[in-house]
C-alpha cells in the first residue's frame, strides 16, 4: 500500500473489499456500476485538469511555506473584527477535537445533549449581555444577522403598516460598511427602501417601519440610544441595534434601552479572525417575535422520565415550513464557533469578561491620553475600545506599516484605532511611537494603564451570567472536565458513521484541519491590505480555480457562508443578469415539489414569484408539467432551481432536456449542489446545462459540520454570470458589474477554505473521481444488503442509487412503529439515524459517503436488519416494546426495576459488536411538544421547566 497517497487514507473500502462489494451489488466492475448509475450523455469525456496530488507531508510543508507569505501585522482596524486570545483549553479540547467538530446538527437530540448544553450556554450569554428575552443558536456573521433583523422587523409590521405598504428602513450612518452593503443586497428584492442618515437628525416619519443603529459606532463613538428608541416606539418604528458583544459587559445593554432586536458577532469571544471567518453571529429579540426569528433556537424540555432534556425548538423549521412565505432561509448556523464563544464566557465568567472589557477600555483611554499630549487629538466624546484621532493619514500609514501595524483610515485626516484583549503596554508604546515619529515629537513611554473609568451615563448597572455554569469552571482542570463531560454525551464521526442523506458526513482529515491552528493563517484581519495576505490570495484563487475545474464553470465566489446563502447568491446573480439586459420583469422561479425547504425560501428572499412543478411517482421531475409552466411563464421566466442528482438520490436522464426547456424560454438554471458528492469527476453542472450552482464545502469538500456549522456555500457560474459575482465595500471582489455583498467578509469564511483547498490538493483528479465512484459504490452496496428488508423508494433507470437511497418505512405503522422509532432505536446500536422524513415523510434517507469502510457499512446494515426483525415482532397495540421505548439509557438498564417484556441485553446489546464500543444516550426520548408549549431558551433555574 502506498503510505504517501492521501486518497487511500480518505477512501474507506480497501481494494481487497471491491470484489465482495461488487458481487453483492451484482456487477462485474466498478465502471459497470458507474455506467448503470449515471446517464452516458452527461459523463465527462476527460479527466479533471488538476495538478498532481500532494502527500499529507508535502501538503503540510506547502501550506506552511504559503503561510509565510502572509504578513501578520498588529491589527487595530476594528470594524467588527479583533485579535483575540483563544484559551488553549478550548483550542485543544473543542477547536481541534473531532468529538466536537465532526458532530452533525442536533436533530437527534438524545445523542446531542452535550453540544445542546454548550449552545444553550451561548444563547444565555447573548440574552444576558444584550438584555433581551430570547436568542438563537447563532447566525453566520454580523452583516447577515443585521439583514435578518431588518427582515424580521419588516415581517412584524403592524396591520396598518402592511396595509399602507410602509417600506422604509432607517440605517444609521454609523453602521459598519460591510453591514450596510449586505443590507443593500437583502433589501432590494424585498422592496424595502433603505434611508441612510444621522440618527440625531431622524424625523421618525410614519413612512418607516424600522431602524438599525450601531453600538458603539463604526469608529468608536458611543451614543445613548434610549431617547431615539423611545421616540421611535411612539411612532410604531421598531429598532434593531448592532452591538459589540464585549462592550456589553461595560455598557448599558440595548435591551434596557428598549431595542426590539440586538445583533452582532461573537468573534471577539476568543475566535481567531481567520481573514474573515468563520465566526458566530448572534441574534436576540423579544419573545413576542419568536415565530418570526431566523435560525435555530435551543430549548429546554423533558424526556420520557420527566428529566430535563434539551432539543432544537422553534426557528429554522418554522421558516422552512413556510417555504415561499419564509422571511429567512437560514439552514446552517456557526455552531462550532458558537460553542467556542459560549465556552469562552463559561471559562472567564462575568467577572472575567468585565476584567477583559475594562482592560480593553483602559488601553484605549491610556493611548488617547498619550496621543493628546502629542497634539494628536481624540475626537470621540465617549468610547469603549475605539478612538478616532486627527492626523495626516498617509504619513501615519507609511510609518505604521513600516512597523507592521495596521490602523483604519476613514479619510486623509482621520485614523481609527481599535484596541483588543491582546493589547499590551508594549503595544500601546509602539502606537504612541508611531505618532511621535509622524509628528516629529518626543514622547514619554507609558508604564501603567490609566484606570478604565466610567463611560458617563452609559455604565452597565445590571448583573449578568450569575448561573452556576458561568461561575464554576475557571480553572483549566474544571473547564477541561466540563468540556469532556459534554463531549461524552454526543455521538460524532469519531464514534461511528453518520449516514445522513443529503448531508454527506465524510471524513474531515486531520491534515486538512491542522493549518487552521497556524498563526500565519488564523490571525489576519479581513480588511488588512491585500498585499499583507499574499498567502491567502494565492490559496483562495487556487481554490476558486479548482472549483471552476470541478464544476466546468468560469467563475467562483467564496463569499457565501452557507449552502442556503449560496442559493440566495446564485439567484441574486441571475436577477442581476436579467436586469442588465433590461429584463426587470423576469421574476418567475420554477421549483420542483421535491425541493428542499431552503429553495423556495431563498427564492422568496430574492423577490421571485415561485411556481411549483410536479414530480412523478418515481420521484423524477414531471418534464411535461415543467415544459407547460415554462412556456406559460416564458415572458417572465427567471430561473429553475434543480437539485442533481435529484433530492431522491437519482440521476434523472432527462436533465439536459429539462435545462434546455428553461433556456429556450428565456430563463437560467440554478443547480443546488447538495448532492455534488455524486458528480465530482464523473459529470458536472456545466455539462448538464446549469448556469450557476452552489457547493456545500462542508459536505462534498470536507469542511466538518461542527455540530451545525461552519458552513461554506460558494457559487460557481458560467461566463454569463461572472460579471455579477458579489463585491465587498472595503476589499473589492467579484465581477465588473458586481452585486453588493452577500456576507460581511470579502471571502466569507476564508480560514476554513483551507480545508477544501487541502482536500482537493491532496486528492488530485484521480482521487476526487474515485471518491465519487466509492460514494456510489458504498450506497449501492448498502442498497443491495438492505433492499430485501426495507423497500427502496426510488432508483435510477437501471435500478441503481446514486450516492444515497431512501428506505420506505411507512408500512411499519401497521405494526405501530413510526420512522422516528427506528431513528431512536438506532441510538441503542451506536448509530446516528439517517435523514428522517425528508424528502418523503415516513422514510429514512441513507448516504454512507466514500470514507466509510466495509466493516462499518456492514455494522450499520446489521443494525438495520436487526431492527427490521424487531419491527416484525411488534404489534400495534403494544406500546411497551423495544422500539417505542428507545433509546435506552444506562440509568434504565442498570435500574433495580425492569418493567419491560424484553431483556436488558436486548435493549442495550442487541448485537455482539455493540459491547466493544457502547455509546449510551444520556436522556430518554424527548417530549418535543412539551418543549414547544413551555419555551425556555436559556440557563434558567430548575423551576422554569418543572
Amino acid at each position: 500500500m502506498r503510505t504517501d497517497a492521501f486518497a487511500l487514507r480518505h477512501l474507506g473500502p480497501r481494494e481487497s473489499d471491491l470484489n465482495h462489494m461488487l458481487k453483492t451489488i451484482g456487477v462485474d466492475t466498478l465502471d459497470q456500476l458507474i455506467y448503470e448509475t449515471i446517464p452516458d450523455d452527461i459523463r465527462l469525456k476527460n479527466d479533471l485538469n488538476l495538478e498532481a496530488p500532494m502527500s499529507e507531508y508535502e501538503y503540510l510543508t506547502h501550506i506552511q511555506e504559503l503561510g509565510k507569505k502572509n504578513k501578520v501585522f498588529k491589527s487595530y482596524i476594528g470594524l467588527g473584527y479583533h485579535p483575540t486570545i483563544l484559551p488553549a483549553v478550548i483550542q485543544r479540547n473543542i477547536f481541534e477535537n473531532p468529538g466536537w467538530y465532526t458532530a452533525y446538527t442536533p436533530y437527534q437530540a438524545e445523542i446531542a445533549q452535550g453540544r445542546l448544553e454548550a449552545i444553550l450556554n451561548f444563547q444565555t450569554t447573548v440574552i444576558e449581555l444584550t438584555g433581551m428575552e430570547i436568542a438563537n443558536a447563532s447566525l453566520l456573521d454580523e452583516g447577515t444577522a443585521a439583514a435578518e433583523a431588518m427582515a424580521l422587523l419588516f415581517d412584524v409590521r403592524t396591520r396598518d403598516q402592511k396595509k399602507n405598504n410602509v417600506n422604509k428602513f432607517f440605517v444609521s450612518e454609523e453602521i459598519l460598511p460591510q453591514t450596510l452593503s449586505v443590507l443593500q443586497t437583502r433589501s432590494t428584492p424585498l422592496n424595502i427602501e433603505l434611508v441612510v442618515g444621522n440618527h440625531e437628525n431622524f424625523d421618525f416619519s410614519t413612512e418607516f417601519f424600522g431602524a438599525i443603529l450601531q453600538y458603539p459606532g463604526k469608529y468608536g463613538q458611543v451614543y445613548d440610544y434610549t431617547g431615539f428608541i423611545a421616540k421611535a416606539a411612539e411612532n410604531e418604528i421598531k429598532v434593531a441595534v448592532a452591538a459589540d458583544i464585549l462592550s456589553l459587559a461595560k455598557l448599558t445593554p440595548p435591551g434596557e434601552m428598549g431595542a426590539s432586536v440586538v445583533v452582532g458577532t461573537t468573534q471577539r469571544f476568543g475566535i481567531p479572525m481567520g481573514y474573515g471567518g468563520p465566526h458566530a453571529g448572534y441574534f436576540a429579540t423579544k419573545e413576542e417575535f419568536k415565530r418570526s426569528m431566523p435560525g435555530r433556537i435551543i430549548g429546554v424540555s423533558i424526556d420520557a422520565n420527566g428529566n430535563r432534556a434539551l432539543r432544537m425548538a422553534l426557528g429554522t423549521r418554522e421558516q422552512h415550513i413556510k417555504r415561499e412565505k419564509a422571511t429567512s432561509n437560514i439552514c446552517t448556523a456557526q455552531v462550532l464557533l458558537a460553542v467556542m464563544a459560549g465556552m469562552y464566557a463559561v471559562y472567564h465568567g462575568p467577572k472575567g469578561l468585565q476584567y477583559i472589557a475594562d482592560k480593553v477600555h483602559a488601553s484605549a483611554v491610556t493611548t488617547a491620553d498619550a496621543l493628546n499630549k502629542l497634539g494628536v487629538y481624540q475626537t470621540n466624546t465617549a468610547f469603549f475600545d475605539t478612538i478616532l484621532v486627527k492626523a495626516d493619514a498617509a504619513k501615519v500609514k507609511a510609518i505604521a506599516e513600516k512597523h507592521e501595524v495596521n490602523f483604519f483610515y476613514p479619510d486623509s485626516e482621520s485614523i481609527s484605532i481599535s484596541f483588543n484583549e491582546t493589547t499590551s503596554i508594549a503595544d500601546i508604546n509602539q502606537i504612541i511611537a508611531i505618532f511621535a515619529e509622524a509628528t516629529g515629537k518626543e514622547y514619554v513611554p507609558v508604564k501603567i494603564l490609566l484606570p478604565s473609568g466610567r463611560i458617563e451615563g452609559l455604565e452597565r448597572t445590571s448583573t449578568f451570567l450569575q448561573y452556576d455554569v458561568f461561575n464554576n469552571h475557571h480553572s483549566e482542570s474544571q473547564l477541561m472536565r466540563y468540556i469532556k463531560k459534554l463531549e461524552r454525551k454526543d455521538l460524532s464521526l469519531n464514534h461511528s458513521m453518520i449516514s445522513l442523506g443529503s448531508c454527506t458526513m465524510k471524513l474531515n482529515a486531520a491534515a486538512e484541519m491542522l493549518p487552521l491552528s497556524m498563526a500565519n493563517w488564523n490571525s489576519i484581519h479581513p480588511f488588512a491590505p491585500v498585499e499583507q495576505a499574499e498567502g491567502y490570495q494565492i490559496m483562495l484563487k487556487k481554490l476558486e480555480h479548482q472549483l471552476n475545474v470541478v464544476t466546468g464553470f468560469q467563475g467562483t465566489t467564496l463569499q457565501p457562508n452557507s449552502g442556503a446563502q449560496g442559493e440566495y447568491a446564485g439567484l441574486m446573480a441571475i436577477r442581476a443578469y436579467h436586469q442588465s439586459r433590461g429584463d426587470h420583469h423576469r421574476n418567475v422561479c420554477l421549483i420542483p415539489a421535491s425541493a428542499h425547504g431552503t429553495n423556495p425560501a431563498s427564492a422568496a428572499m430574492a423577490g421571485m414569484e415561485i411556481i411549483v412543478t410536479k414530480t412523478m411517482e418515481n420521484g423524477n421531475i414531471d418534464v411535461e408539467d415543467l415544459r407547460a409552466k415554462a412556456i406559460q411563464h416564458k415572458d417572465n421566466l427567471s430561473a429553475l432551481m434543480v437539485t442533481y442528482p435529484s433530492t431522491h438520490g437519482v440521476f434523472e436522464s432527462a436533465i439536459i432536456e429539462i435545462t434546455n426547456i428553461i433556456h429556450e424560454n428565456g430563463g437560467l438554471v440554478y443547480m443546488d449542489g447538495a448532492n455534488m458528492n455524486a458528480q465530482v469527476g464523473l459529470t458536472n453542472p456545466a455539462t448538464i446545462g446549469a448556469d450557476v450552482c452552489h457547493l456545500n464545502l462542508h459536505k462534498t469538500f470536507a469542511i466538518p459540520h461542527g455540530g451545525g456549522g461552519p458552513g461554506v456555500g460558494p457559487i460557481c457560474v458560467n461566463d454569463k454570470l461572472v460579471p455579477f459575482l458579489p463585491t465587498n465595500p472595503i476589499i473589492p471582489t467579484g465581477g465588473s458589474q458586481a452585486i453588493t455583498a452577500i456576507s460581511s467578509a470579502p471571502y466569507g469564511s476564508a480560514l476554513v477554505c483551507l480545508i477544501s483547498y487541502g482536500y482537493i490538493t491532496m486528492m488530485g483528479a484521480e482521487g476526487l473521481t474515485n471518491a465519487t465512484k466509492y460514494a456510489i459504490l458504498n450506497a449501492n452496496y448498502m442498497k443491495a444488503r438492505l433492499e430485501t428488508h426495507y423497500p427502496i423508494l426510488y432508483s435510477g433507470e437501471m435500478g441503481r442509487a446514486a450516492h444515497e437511497m431512501i428506505l420506505d418505512c411507512r408500512a411499519f405503522e401497521e405494526k405501530g412503529i413510526k420512522v422516528t422509532d427506528i431513528a431512536k432505536r438506532l441510538m441503542d446500536y451506536g448509530f446516528h439515524a439517517p435523514t428522517v422524513s425528508f424528502p418523503v415523510a415516513g422514510t429514512l434517507m441513507v448516504e454512507p459517503t466514500e470514507s466509510e469502510d466495509l466493516a462499518e457499512l456492514d455494522r450499520f446494515c446489521d443494525a438495520m436488519i436487526s431492527i427490521r426483525k424487531e419491527i416484525e415482532a411488534s404489534t400495534k397495540d403494544d406500546a411497551n416494546n423495544i422500539l417505542r421505548n428507545a433509546p435506552h439509557t444506562l440509568t434504565m438498564v442498570t435500574a433495580n426495576d425492569w418493567n419491560f417484556p424484553y431483556t436488558r441485553e436486548q435493549a442495550a446489546f442487541a448485537l455482539d459488536y455493540i459491547a466493544e464500543n457502547k455509546f449510551w444516550p444520556t436522556v430518554r426520548r424527548i417530549d418535543e411538544a412539551y418543549g414547544d408549549r413551555n419555551l425556555v431558551c436559556s440557563c434558567a433555574p430548575i423551576e422554569a421547566y418543572m
